[in-house]
């Protein structure tokens, strides 16, 4: 959901940010939490439903005699300087959302305190939001909500009753239903989240960390194989542009000229947008009937790994209600509450939830894929992978037809010298 969130300004707080960290005293909880006092999270957007928002208050003033429970909605704008000054300062948040991305760069400066101390007791989470909280081994940032790409089809254009079971099949099928003016499946060259799932399913990695060091791995033999994979889709399934980006992916599918779409799921709501609206979308054409299902992985019965978005919870370092706050992050992990994230719609981070998701397809499709999910490295200099283009770069020239392992090689050594510098 928020696979494209980037930290702002998080590399200049340097040594400061640590230094703030280090002053703060658990021994403030030992003296207020018998006088009670006033908890303030700050959660981004209207995701978060109010069903949540009122269990969260309600169960936290219950339990905890005394204490008051302050709710604040954020924009993804502010989680950037907004969220950095606030979680220095002498009056900041107790608790606080971020996307999935950016959690390192947060836990990285200092800001965050280690959750390791309750992870026992929050039972099994989505891998992919656990790892992008995770850092040197410790749990920092607890998983929120999920969100991830599943495969949309429409019955109008594809048989719902030979669906792939496999990578291969995938690809196999993607190609047969191409033809001059329907792409089999649309992958414009820039969209590098849907690269991912082709790289892991055949065992590869973006980099792995050796000691203090990163080592880029798309250029491995098994990396390899997955990007020739996705070759053969850009030349053979595929009438995107080779240089496209994968936004607004729905107007071609709308336009009956997309056999199999990978998107996130909230791609939904466009395609079944009122055809007459200001952003149409064709719930009456081939947003009728909508089907998606999870990305197969390389042996039958298995899903293919996908990049896990969304949102991860921090409990600030200069929090002075350390157990408070991490009361309000155990219930925000409850099924109680993940139950109610499900019912409103959002992929929960505790996996016995996906039973409260709703009976639909892309609701099923997202909780399977999810399932097995990865992130990106957890390196405080990711942001700058993403922001500096060279993965999307990398993939337009395989688009276009360049030899893989060249570019791939290539590619790992500019990974490597930015993870790295």
């Amino acid at each position: 959901m928020h696979s494209r969130k980037t930290v702002i300004g998080l590399a200049a707080l340097g040594a400061s940010a640590l230094a703030l960290a280090s002053c703060s005293s658990g021994s403030a909880d030992a003296e207020t939490a018998d006088a009670g006092g006033e908890l303030t999270v700050w959660i981004v957007g209207t995701d978060t439903p109010d069903t949540a928002r009122e269990y969260l208050v309600d169960t936290f003033e219950s339990e905890n005699e005394g204490w008051t429970l302050r709710l604040e909605e954020k924009t993804w704008a502010d989680v950037s300087e907004t969220y950095v000054a606030a979680l220095q300062s002498n009056d900041t948040p107790d608790v606080v959302e971020v996307g999935n991305t950016q959690a390192i760069g947060f836990i990285d400066q200092g800001l965050f305190a280690d959750l390791g101390d309750i992870r026992g007791d929050l039972g099994e989470l989505n891998q992919g939001l656990e790892e992008a909280g995770t850092y040197d081994g410790s749990f920092y940032a607890a998983p929120y909500y999920a969100g991830g790409r599943v495969v949309f089809y429409s019955p109008e254009i594809v048989d719902g009753e030979d669906l792939p079971a496999t990578l291969d099949e995938y690809v196999e099928q993607g190609i047969g239903y191409r033809t001059d003016g329907v792409s089999g499946i649309y992958a414009p060259g820039r969209d590098w989240y849907n690269m991912l799932p082709y790289v892991w399913a055949n065992g590869g990695e973006i980099a792995v960390q050796d000691g203090d060091a990163w080592d880029a791995q798309l250029s491995s033999p098994e990396s390899v194989a997955g990007l020739e994979m996705l070759q053969s889709v850009y030349e053979q399934a595929s009438n995107a542009p080779a240089d496209g980006v994968e936004t607004d992916a729905h107007v071609p599918f709308c336009a009956g000229e997309t056999a199999f779409l990978s998107a996130p799921a909230w791609m939904q709501w466009s395609i079944l947008a009122p055809a007459d609206g200001e952003n149409p979308g064709c719930p009456d054409t081939y947003g009728a009937d909508l089907g998606a299902f999870a990305l197969p992985g390389m042996t039958e019965g298995e899903t293919a790994p996908i990049f896990a978005g969304g949102s991860n919870l921090g409990v600030a370092a200069l929090s002075p209600n350390q157990d408070q706050a991490k009361a309000v992050v155990e219930i925000m992990l409850s099924a109680g509450y993940q139950d109610l994230l499900a019912e409103g719609g959002l992929t929960p981070a505790l996996l016995e939830s996906a039973d409260a998701l709703p009976d639909t397809p892309v609701a099923q499709a997202q909780a399977t894929a999810l399932a097995n999910s990865k992130g990106v490295p957890t390196s405080p200099n990711w942001a700058e992978v993403e922001s500096s283009l060279v993965i999307q770069d990398a993939l337009v020239r395989i688009a276009q037809g360049e030899d893989v392992q060249e570019v791939a090689t290539a590619l790992d050594a500019e990974i490597e010298s930015i993870l790295n510098g």
